[in-house]
Order: structure tokens, then C-alpha cells, then sequence
């Protein structure tokens, strides 16, 4: 797996010396960017006025990548991906785009086609679509039976025309290209020299069995995968939501997305946090509320209904004449009162300690690694957070398992008390949310005695 996002950058033009075209886009005269040098291409545009950008980075397959605002255009960008073996893409967007365009090529993409299908020099492979929050990367998967379509499968005829090299002032981002694309390729063709790549080695497009008419789905058939309405999958196109990916071919002004590629985009909706939450929905057509939340709704509806139900009093002070402010706070204090008074059954405080004992354990074993005891041991923020919750909700708790704490650490790890006491102590000082005078009081009743 790599880390290889979802390319949804549209490019607008094809650089004069990219080794890779990409179809259907006019190819613009680069002769202003230094493509051959990355630290040249950067230097174009960084520092170099308002709205002009520049960056370089080696990638992790001994390639680069550098962009830069051009300079004659500043609405537009240019994007250079160089391998040593695998040739140059030289690529033209919007500047607005190129920084996110750029980011997809850091790592081994070599260049994408067909809606963020992407090729690292010898494989295709689907767009990014499915993250594994594990690994934290984007999973990948092999596209079977792709056929890589080179310039020299491509080169049918001449020159037509219309097709010409134009001059980044002459691109216009509403214009249709003229005339056919491979006129426009053969004009790129007649600029290149004896020592470019090789035609066969210059990658246009892929073809697979996927990508064939019959496997394509519209925007009503992908709502219908996804398990959306129609019109909720339009809206999510038009505000750029969702991450909707970009569809792999328009045919007749409609959009259209690989079957497969529709599949994967449900799968990671349904594999999601928000996902994740509609799986524990109390009720499936709204995942407001989560199982166990609808339960406690549930649980203090009939606690209150009982309270009230069998409480003279209360009943007495629902009535119109007894509504005033002092009786309805009265009323809400007694009904609050069993919330609270009942939170175990909401939070399940005892396993929670337990947690919390192994997170704080960890955070010391950690800081033991890293530091070999020769350092001040250190509980990160969100442990010692939870920490001061147990603290003030369930003192007598807290005072035990913090005990429990020091005695592991000292018999399991040889990490000194006085060392995890000052941990400890730290931890509540900078993180909790009381003063610190209360915590050392706390602490002073809840620590064991010093040998």
C-alpha cells in the first residue's frame, strides 16, 4: 500500500516537453520553465511576487517533483514529475489546483489518467479511494488486464489544420480543442528531437476491461450503489462534497463513472467514521442518535415518568398556577439530580480506570524506552485528561487506581514512585481542570506513603 491520493485536479494543458501527454489537452509552448532542473522549475515562482508559488521535493522512488506558478499567467501553473527511468510529465493547471496536484505526485504515481487511475512505471491501478486508518495510507489496488496506450499506438495521420503548439497567453480554459487530438499529438511529435523518449515508451492512456461503455454507470446508477437519492449525489457533485471521484469519462455532457470505481467510493462511505456511526443508529433512516445514546434517552424517560408519576409534589407543581421560574428550576434539579447521581450506568467508570491505568502505564513505559530513566517521565495530554475526568467524577476510584498505577510501574517496569508520582502530578497540574492547590490535596490523601 502507498499513500496515494484521489487525483481530482483537472490539467488544462500538456507542457511542449512532457514525455507523457495527456489526451485530449492542447500542448502549450514551456520553453520559460526550467523542467530539467527541479530546484530551477521552484525558483520560477517562490518569493516571487503576490499569487506566484514554488516547491520542490525529491519522491520517494529516486524521481522529483516542482511546480510553479507561471509567470506570464498567473491564473495557471505548471506541474513537472521526473523519473530517471521513466521519463518527464510536464502538466499545465489552474494555479489554484497545482499545490493539491502536486501533493499527488510525491510519492510513486508516475502520472494519472481516466479520472485519478494512476500508473507508478510498470502497473496501473485504481484511484485511491479506500484508506486504511491503520496504516494510514490509501490502500491500492491493481487494475486487471490494463493495456498501456502509447504516443506511438496513437499516431495515425498529420497535422491538421488547427492543431498547433499555443503560447500560455493563447490558452483559454472555456475554448473546445480544435480539431482532432492526435492532429494536436502529431504537431508535439514534429517538435520533439532524436534524443527525446522514445515514442513507445511515451504514455498516453490506459485501457481495461473496466473502462469499457458497458461499465459504465451514470450519476443515477452510482447514487443508487452509494445508496444516496439521486438528487443528493448531484448536490454533492455541485458543492464539491463527499469526495465524489472524478468521473472517468463525459459522454454527451453527462458524467460517467467506472462500475468498479462507483463500488469502491460506497465501500468507503460505508467503511467511514460517519459509516461506522450509521451501522449503530438507533433508527437506519437518521443516525442522529447511536444505539447506546437512544438507550439512555429511553432510560431517563422512564425514570422521570416514574419520579413524577409517583411524587405528589411534582405532579402539584406542573400544574399551570405552580409553573413559576423557582418551582421549574426545583423540578429540574431533582430530575437532574438522578442523572447524575446514576452515572455509572452511563459511563462504565470501573473499565474505564481500567483503560486508564494501561494508557498512563504505556505513556511511562514509553517515555522509559525513549529516555532510559535518565529524563522526567511524561503522560501526553489526552491521557491526562481522561485521567483528571476519573479524578473529579469518581475520586475514590481515581485515588485507587492511581495506587494501582505506581505499584505496576515500580514492580513491573523499575520506574521509581517518586518518578511516577511527579508524572502524575505533572500531568494533573498542566492538563486537569481544576487548580492545583486541589489536586495536590487530592493527591496528598490518595498517593501511598513514602519509604
Amino acid at each position: 500500500m502507498v499513500a496515494v491520493t484521489l487525483h481530482n485536479y483537472e490539467p488544462v494543458g500538456n507542457g511542449l516537453r512532457t514525455d507523457h501527454p495527456v489526451p485530449g489537452l492542447p500542448f502549450v509552448d514551456d520553453a520559460h520553465i526550467p523542467v530539467e532542473d527541479r530546484r530551477a522549475v521552484e525558483a520560477v515562482g517562490r518569493n516571487r511576487g503576490e499569487n506566484m508559488w514554488g516547491r520542490t521535493d525529491k519522491c520517494a522512488d529516486g524521481g522529483w517533483v516542482a511546480y510553479t506558478s507561471d509567470p506570464k499567467r498567473l491564473d495557471l501553473a505548471w506541474c513537472v514529475r521526473w523519473h530517471p527511468e521513466h521519463g518527464r510529465s510536464v502538466v499545465l493547471y489552474r494555479n489554484a489546483d497545482s499545490s493539491g496536484a502536486y501533493m499527488t505526485f510525491m510519492k510513486t504515481a508516475q502520472l494519472f489518467r481516466a479520472g485519478g487511475y494512476w500508473w507508478d512505471g510498470a502497473t496501473w491501478y485504481r484511484p485511491g479511494q479506500i484508506f486504511d486508518w491503520a496504516s494510514e495510507v490509501h490502500v491500492q489496488r491493481q487494475v486487471p488486464a490494463a493495456s498501456t496506450v502509447t504516443a506511438a499506438d496513437m499516431i495515425t495521420g498529420g497535422l491538421g489544420d488547427r492543431a498547433r503548439v499555443l503560447g500560455v497567453e493563447d490558452v483559454d480554459l472555456n475554448a473546445a480543442l480544435q480539431g482532432p487530438w492526435t492532429a494536436h499529438l502529431a504537431a508535439w511529435v514534429a517538435t520533439r528531437s532524436d534524443t527525446s523518449r522514445a515514442l513507445s515508451r511515451c504514455v498516453v492512456q490506459m485501457t481495461a476491461p473496466e473502462l469499457a461503455a458497458d461499465q459504465l454507470v451514470t450519476v443515477t446508477e452510482m447514487a443508487e450503489i452509494a445508496g444516496l437519492s439521486p438528487s443528493t449525489l448531484r448536490a454533492y457533485l455541485t458543492r464539491g462534497e463527499s469526495t465524489v471521484p472524478t468521473p472517468q469519462a463525459v459522454v454527451g455532457g453527462r458524467s460517467m463513472w467506472a462500475r468498479v470505481v462507483a463500488q469502491e467510493w460506497a465501500e468507503q462511505r460505508r467503511r467511514s467514521p460517519d459509516g461506522a456511526a450509521s451501522a449503530m443508529a438507533a433508527h437506519r433512516d437518521s443516525s442522529h442518535l447511536s444505539l447506546g445514546v437512544n438507550d439512555l434517552w429511553q432510560q431517563y424517560t422512564n425514570t422521570f415518568a416514574m419520579q413524577i408519576r409517583e411524587s405528589p409534589t411534582l405532579r402539584k407543581r406542573l400544574a399551570l398556577r405552580w409553573r413559576t421560574e423557582e418551582s421549574v428550576r426545583e423540578i429540574a434539579t431533582e430530575l437532574s439530580w438522578s442523572v447524575a447521581a446514576d452515572l455509572d450506568s452511563i459511563v462504565p467508570t470501573h473499565l474505564l480506570a481500567r483503560t486508564i491505568r494501561g494508557a498512563v502505564l504505556d505513556e511511562l513505559a514509553t517515555s522509559h524506552q525513549m529516555h532510559g530513566g535518565e529524563h522526567d517521565y511524561t503522560i501526553f495530554q489526552d491521557v491526562a485528561e481522561m485521567l483528571d475526568w476519573l479524578v473529579r467524577h469518581e475520586p475514590r476510584l481515581a485515588a485507587r487506581t492511581i495506587t494501582e498505577i505506581i505499584g505496576e510501574a515500580e514492580r513491573r517496569q523499575s520506574i521509581p514512585r517518586e518518578a511516577v508520582t511527579q508524572a502524575i502530578t505533572d500531568a494533573l497540574h498542566l492538563d486537569g481542570a481544576l487548580d492545583a492547590a486541589e489536586y495536590d490535596e487530592f493527591l496528598e490523601r490518595a498517593l501511598p506513603p513514602s519509604s
